[in-house]
Parts: structure tokens; C-alpha cells; sequence
């Protein structure tokens, strides 16, 4: 009788499936997950940055188009992209929001009707009440002193 040694690596795959794979004892270790990531709201603001370049440029012709390119429908899209009316500084501190861990503070649908104000001042003000509800100081937000 013969007996083998040898070191598996055992897991559960999705959906309950077991993956049974060897160890090699020369290969790198896997790199650590990362504990934090950053906000959705955060790449959604980005992304609409990126859309409005991309109309802007000619490389897209309209938002129908964009909506096609993201795999989205258009209203969608609409939505997305009326984060650009935002105030510039309000842009900012969503693109700078700190990376998290579980549920961010920040949602894209409380922010809606705040992109819909006409006004900067307003969207300022509706904004500082949102950061504050969501349990962060105008400096973990992004928001600079100047804006009063």
C-alpha cells in the first residue's frame, strides 16, 4: 500500500459548490481583499463627469446613445447625468468622500432633488443638511470653508 501526502486547499465556491484546488508551496500568498471601497455615489459622479465629456467631445451623440454604450435604459442615464448640476464644490466633495466600509452615509437618491434646485445656494444649503444628517462634518465630506 501506498501512502501520498499532499496539502489541498478546500472552499466554498458560489453556490455551495466545493472548489478543491493544490497548494504550491512556491506561489505567492493571495493578495489581502480590500477592507473599505469607495462610495457608489462617488463613481456615479465620476461617471457622469466622464458621460458629459463624452457628449461634449462627440464621441457619443446623445444620451440615448450613452444609455446604450452603459447598458442602462435612458431614463437611467437621465439620472445619472443630472448629478452634473450640481455646484462645482458639491461635485468635488462627492468625488473626494472618504472609502467605506457597509452602508455609505450618501446616497444618489436623496441627491436628486437637490440637483434639481436652480440655484447653488440652495443645493449648498440642502447638502450641508444631508452631510450632517449622514453623520459627517463639512471636512469629512469634502466641503471646503470658503462655501457659507
Amino acid at each position: 500500500m501506498v501512502a501520498i501526502k499532499r496539502k489541498l486547499n478546500v472552499t466554498v465556491a458560489s453556490r455551495g459548490r466545493i472548489a478543491i484546488s493544490l497548494i504550491d508551496p512556491n506561489a505567492e500568498p493571495p493578495r489581502p481583499r480590500p477592507t473599505s471601497k469607495v462610495p457608489r455615489i462617488s463613481r456615479l459622479m465620476a461617471l457622469a463627469i466622464r458621460f458629459n465629456e463624452m457628449i461634449r467631445t462627440g464621441e457619443a451623440s446623445d444620451m440615448i446613445e450613452l444609455a446604450r454604450l452603459g447598458h442602462v435604459t435612458q431614463p437611467r442615464m437621465s439620472q445619472i447625468m443630472a448629478l452634473n448640476q450640481l455646484a462645482p464644490d458639491i461635485q468635488e466633495a462627492l468625488l473626494n468622500l472618504p472609502a467605506t466600509k457597509g452602508k455609505p452615509g450618501i446616497h444618489e437618491k436623496r441627491l436628486r432633488p437637490i440637483a434639481a434646485m436652480l440655484h447653488w445656494d440652495e443645493q449648498r444649503a440642502a447638502w450641508r443638511q444631508i452631510s450632517s444628517e449622514a453623520g459627517g462634518t463639512s471636512k469629512d465630506w469634502g466641503e471646503s470653508s470658503e462655501i457659507a
